[in-house]
């Protein structure tokens, strides 16, 4: 019966789930964004490494007054990198990082503005990058400061569309390097573009790039993710030694690892997260409104099929029953409407924007929780209202 008369007003009921339709799929859309941009955020620290921290001279995401106060503390220097290697016992693997941007050139062509990094022979390891073609440098390249470089596949598709790339030269700052090594292709992380990656020898780095010592980042990999705040512990108390700091003094140094990364990231999102169901929320009490409005209408255009249906025995839970499950009935247009809105919506976003979406597990029991709640306070006034009716009175309407 609840469902007839709801169909004998199709447009009305339709209409009334408007305020629903918007406010589910406000949330589900942005529920579908949040949940693919943290499942893709999370691969893409667990790719860099959840055994992985670096030391550095300041921390990360410190401020403008924590960047200030570090520029004061001595630069780390690229040694630093062995000296951990050589007394740590927890650590696998260590490089030097030194960055700076340049310009590179092969024949005709030139790509301007290209992160150069200069690390180690262990950067692979701590990276757990692969080789496409050729291989990294080796002990022996970084020791000698070869003019040896591996390129990303941004990097390889501009200069060698057609042709081999390993054993051509290309020129860094006006020194030429030998292409040895391809990193296999691994597109965006984080803020950077992996395919882009141009890497050398750090002593190479220090002779052609940058002769001045501006002081490097310490990349470290413990021997196993569990012991990684043990790894932490022993870096530290190395670093404070290699700096010759008193226990009475600061640490002139930060380490830096990627929940730092997480953390700020779900700042973020707990932000996006906020809005969404604040928008949401005021979305549904409208439609909620709505809701109740059609339903008090519904109860006064019915008021003499009320009184009929009690003079033939109707209880009033059995009145009150048939106006909830229209209401609820009403919800649950507007729900499914909402979420399968945001659905398309969400495949939509992961399918032809570089935006990551992933459709929640768990829409069924969102819906299924809005339509209880909604349905079901916004119902109950009309609902009881009805199943309050006094036959004779409603007989006469």
């Amino acid at each position: 019966m609840s469902l007839y008369a709801l169909w004998g007003h199709k447009l009305r009921a339709v209409l009334t789930t408007l305020g629903i339709t918007i406010g589910v799929f406000t949330v589900g859309s942005v529920t579908a964004i949040i949940e693919g941009l943290n499942a893709s955020f999370a691969d893409q620290i667990s790719n860099l490494g959840s055994d992985v921290f670096y030391v550095s001279r300041h921390a990360w995401f410190s401020g403008y007054d924590g960047w200030l106060k570090s520029q004061k503390y001595k630069i780390i220097d690229v040694n630093t990198a062995e000296y951990i290697y050589d007394n740590a016992e927890y650590v696998e693997a260590t490089s030097p990082m030194i960055r700076r941007r340049a310009n590179l050139k092969y024949k005709e062509k030139s790509m301007e503005g290209i992160e150069i990094t200069g690390v180690n022979h262990m950067m692979p390891i701590i990276e757990g990058t692969e080789i496409s073609e050729g291989r990294f440098f080796s002990p022996f390249d970084v020791r000698h400061r070869k003019n040896v470089v591996v390129i990303g596949e941004n990097v390889r598709k501009e200069f060698f569309p057609n042709t081999a790339a390993v054993g051509e030269k290309i020129s860094i700052k006006g020194h030429k390097f030998l292409i040895i090594g391809l990193f296999e292709k691994k597109g965006k992380m984080l803020f950077n573009d992996l395919d882009s990656r141009v890497q050398i020898p750090y002593l190479t780095f220090k002779k052609l790039i940058e002769r001045d010592n501006r002081g490097a980042t310490i990349a470290v990999k413990s021997i196993h993710p569990d012991l990684l705040a043990e790894a932490e512990d022993e870096v530290h108390n190395l670093m404070r030694i290699n700096r010759g700091l008193h226990p009475t003094e600061d640490d002139d140094f930060a380490i830096n690892q990627m929940n730092t990364l997480m953390d700020l990231y779900n700042q973020m999102t707990g932000f996006l997260w906020a809005v969404a169901i604040g928008i949401g929320s005021i979305s549904l009490v409208v439609g909620g409104i709505g809701v109740m409005n059609i339903m008090l209408v519904s109860v006064a255009e019915r008021t003499r099929e009320i009184g009929i249906r009690k003079s033939i025995g109707a209880t009033r839970q059995k009145i009150l029953f048939q106006f909830l499950i229209e209401s609820m009935v009403v919800c649950s247009i507007g729900v499914i409407t909402g979420l399968l809105l945001a659905t398309a919506t969400a495949l939509l976003i992961q399918n032809f924007t570089p935006l990551a979406a992933k459709v929640p597990a768990n829409w069924g029991i969102l819906g299924a929780g809005v339509v209880l709640i909604v349905g079901v306070i916004f119902g109950m006034w009309p609902a009881n209202r009805a199943a309050k009716l006094d036959p004779i009175d409603a007989l006469r309407y």
